[in-house]
C-alpha cells in the first residue's frame, strides 16, 4: 500500500497511555465515564486482554479510556490524510446507525448503515458497488461481511472493538463500548471532530455538533 493508506501504530501502546494526565484528554474524563465508553462486556477476547483496566464487581471488564483518547487521535490523523469521499463507514448495530451517518456526513465521507449488501466492495456488477481506501467498522462481529470484503480487497480497516471482539483483521483498534446509544454516539462525534482537526493541522475548528446530534433514538 502507498504510504498514505498505510496504518502506523505510533510507538507505545497502553502502558504509554498510563501517562496520560485527565486534563490532557481530548474531552473531560467525566464524559467518557458517563457515555458509557469504558464499560465492556463480560466476555473477553485474547486480543483485547490489553486494553482491560479493570474488572468490575459484576464482572463487567473495564476498558482504559485513555487508550482509547490515544486511538482516536491516531485514527483522527490517519482518516484525514484519505480522500474523504473514499471513507466507508458501517454499521449493523442499531445504535450505530445514525452515529455512523452523522460521522459520514460531517468529515465528507460515505456510509452504508443498517443491512450491507454481499458484495458491495467486490461485486462491480452491484449497483451498491463502492471502491474505498479505508474502512471503519462499529463493530467486527456484526459488519463481519464488509470486515471480510475490505480484507480481500486489502484495504485497511479502523474498528471500534469492545472487550468481547477479536481484532485479528482490524488495522487499528479504539477500544471503546460499541454496543451503547451513548458512548457510540461519543466516539463518533469525537472522531468526527478529531478528523476536522487533523485536516486542519491541528488548530481548533468550528464543531456546532454535539454528542446529542449523533445519538440514535429510544
Amino acid at each position: 500500500m502507498p504510504d498514505d493508506e498505510t496504518i502506523t501504530e505510533e510507538p507505545g501502546g497502553p502502558s504509554d497511555a498510563q501517562d496520560i494526565r485527565p486534563e490532557d484528554l481530548l474531552i473531560p474524563e467525566e464524559t467518557y465515564l458517563t457515555s458509557g465508553v469504558h464499560i465492556g462486556t463480560q466476555q473477553k477476547s485474547a486480543s483485547m486482554r490489553r486494553f482491560i483496566f479493570k474488572v468490575r464487581f459484576d464482572g463487567l471488564h473495564v476498558l482504559d479510556v485513555r487508550e482509547t483518547d490515544r486511538r482516536i487521535r491516531l485514527a483522527a490523523k490517519f482518516l484525514a490524510r484519505m480522500p474523504a469521499d473514499r471513507i466507508l463507514a458501517v454499521s449493523q448495530r442499531q445504535y450505530g446507525q445514525k452515529p455512523v451517518r452523522v460521522f459520514a456526513k460531517t468529515i465528507g465521507a460515505v456510509s452504508f448503515s443498517e443491512r450491507f449488501v454481499p458484495g458491495c466492495l467486490t461485486n462491480p456488477n452491484l449497483a451498491e458497488y463502492f471502491e474505498p481506501r479505508v474502512l471503519v467498522v462499529t463493530d467486527p462481529a456484526t459488519d463481519q461481511q464488509a470486515l471480510s470484503e475490505a480484507v480481500s480487497i486489502g484495504i485497511p480497516v479502523v474498528g471500534l472493538c469492545d472487550v468481547n471482539n477479536e481484532t485479528r483483521d482490524v488495522d487499528l483498534v479504539i477500544p471503546a463500548n460499541n454496543k451503547g446509544r451513548v458512548a457510540l454516539a461519543t466516539v463518533y462525534w469525537l472522531l468526527a471532530r478529531e478528523v476536522l482537526r487533523a485536516r486542519a493541522g491541528g488548530a481548533e475548528v468550528e464543531f456546532p455538533l454535539t454528542i446529542d446530534d449523533f445519538q440514535a433514538a429510544l
